[in-house]
């Protein structure tokens, strides 16, 4: 049996990108993005993966066993978000410290040829990091990756997440130096408003580092100026990807209990209730800042006499969506489960609760967001291991596609198609 897969990879933490599949449909993780959101279109054969599901029927019960195959195909996976490490050999010279923008816009420029581990990380890479290992070079590169990373750039969140995970942990005396540097509050975030470049990527680092720190460096993190700041950033005025990136750093500190009680008493509740009503906006980047701010009511920040999102939704008309059953732990899924997104920095995957043995199918997505996605199809027998960088594609009984950077995947082998790259708003299918 073949089953609708769909594999989400977020580089980005905030490539972080996410992707909304809609289907009247990771979500790809390959650089941090903003989380990749996209939208399944009618006739798609996919499991249904809603956190915020239901109950599973006969079909998607089917669809679960499609799950496990073997891991020894390959003797390190895949992991489309981060390029293999490299460290300096014991008679290898520090490299000089070379213009930090340059070596930032670089990588950028190089991110999306990254696709197997077994390829040499870009020599800008590699010096960044070298760099990364003091203070100060942490310091120079954070900066850097606020200043110089334009907003237009689908690849853009990815890369600071990219580059602050393979970095080393910041010391303390670096997070009290850059805090004290960003000097960020509710005032900051109304300036430049013009440029919302600094402030997205000001809060992708911010997320960045809250999910990195998680625990008491992260309690740390989070001053009265930084939350401040966050929530300004989601006042209508403010960019909407802007918005966006601001919510998902909230969500990213709110992983930490005691943030999560600090956020919560901040009132922002009402903030994201009027948020959530962009959720079906025909603007795309309204209708992430829509998704997340509803799935942030229904999960972390409750609001007190609000009914669940899940609770209300009408389901009778729908005949397929993302299984619940069948998904990895980071996958955001909508309510009526025609929806998805990831904003972690793994490879989350989910399949539908539909699944077909006959025939000629097919099915439609809608991209919500342009970010790294794998799309496509699999059988009962492929793995999803986030972790370990399994998904759609990744194994000989499953196979997708890849509209950012221009792939199709079959057996965590790459093969360039001349398509266009997607765009927010495109229509794709997959038979």
């Amino acid at each position: 049996m073949i089953i609708f897969g769909w594999a989400v990879f977020l580089v980005s933490r905030s490539l972080g990108q996410g992707l909304l599949l809609t289907l009247e449909e990771h979500i790809a993780r390959f650089l941090g993005t903003r989380g990749a959101t996209a939208t399944m279109g009618n006739s798609c054969i996919c499991r249904d993966d809603s956190g915020a599901e239901d109950s599973v029927d006969t079909q998607q019960q089917q669809a679960d066993n499609s799950a496990v195959p073997t891991a020894d195909m390959r003797s390190q996976p895949r992991d489309p978000v981060r390029p293999p490490r490299r460290g300096r050999g014991p008679h290898e010279p520090r490299r000089k410290k070379q213009n930090v923008d340059g070596l930032v816009l670089d990588t950028l420029a190089v991110i999306r040829t990254l696709v197997d581990n077994d390829q040499e990380p870009p020599y800008s890479m590699i010096t960044l990091h070298e760099m990364a290992e003091t203070d100060e070079g942490w310091l120079d590169v954070v900066q850097s990756l606020i200043r110089v990373i334009p907003l237009e750039d689908p690849l853009g969140p990815a890369v600071i997440t990219l580059l602050l995970d393979e970095c080393p942990l910041p010391t303390k005396d670096a997070l009290q130096k850059l805090t004290e540097i960003l000097n960020l509050n509710g005032e900051v975030a109304c300036q430049d408003s013009g440029h919302p470049a600094k402030h997205r990527n000001t809060s992708a680092v911010l997320g960045c580092l809250a999910e990195k720190l998680a625990g008491p460096a992260s309690i740390s993190l989070l001053s009265p100026g930084i939350l401040e700041y966050l929530l300004q950033c989601l006042k209508l005025q403010s960019h909407p990807t802007v918005m966006l990136f601001a919510l998902i750093a909230l969500e990213k500190f709110a992983q930490t209990s005691e943030n999560k009680l600090t956020i919560s008493e901040s009132s922002i509740s009402d903030r994201l209730v009027t948020l959530e009503s962009w959720a079906d906006d025909p603007d795309y980047l309204k209708r992430q800042v829509g998704f997340c701010a509803q799935w942030s009511l229904d999960n972390l920040f409750l609001k007190e006499g609000r009914q669940l999102t899940y609770e209300k939704v009408d389901l009778n008309s729908i005949k397929a969506m993302l299984n619940s059953n069948d998904v990895s732990e980071y996958l955001k899924i909508s309510p009526h489960g025609l929806e998805a997104r990831c904003d972690a920095s793994s490879f989350e995957s989910v399949r539908c609760t539909f699944c077909v043995d006959a025939g000629v199918w097919y099915y439609e997505v809608t991209v919500v967001t342009s970010g790294v996605m794998q799309i496509g199809w699999a059988t009962r027998d492929s793995k999803f291991l986030n972790h370990e960088g399994y998904g759609i594609g990744d194994d000989e009984y499953s196979c997708a596609y890849d509209g950012c950077r221009q792939l199709i995947w079959y057996n965590a082998r790459s093969k360039p198609h001349q398509h266009p790259c997607w765009k927010e708003g495109i229509h794709s299918s997959s038979s």
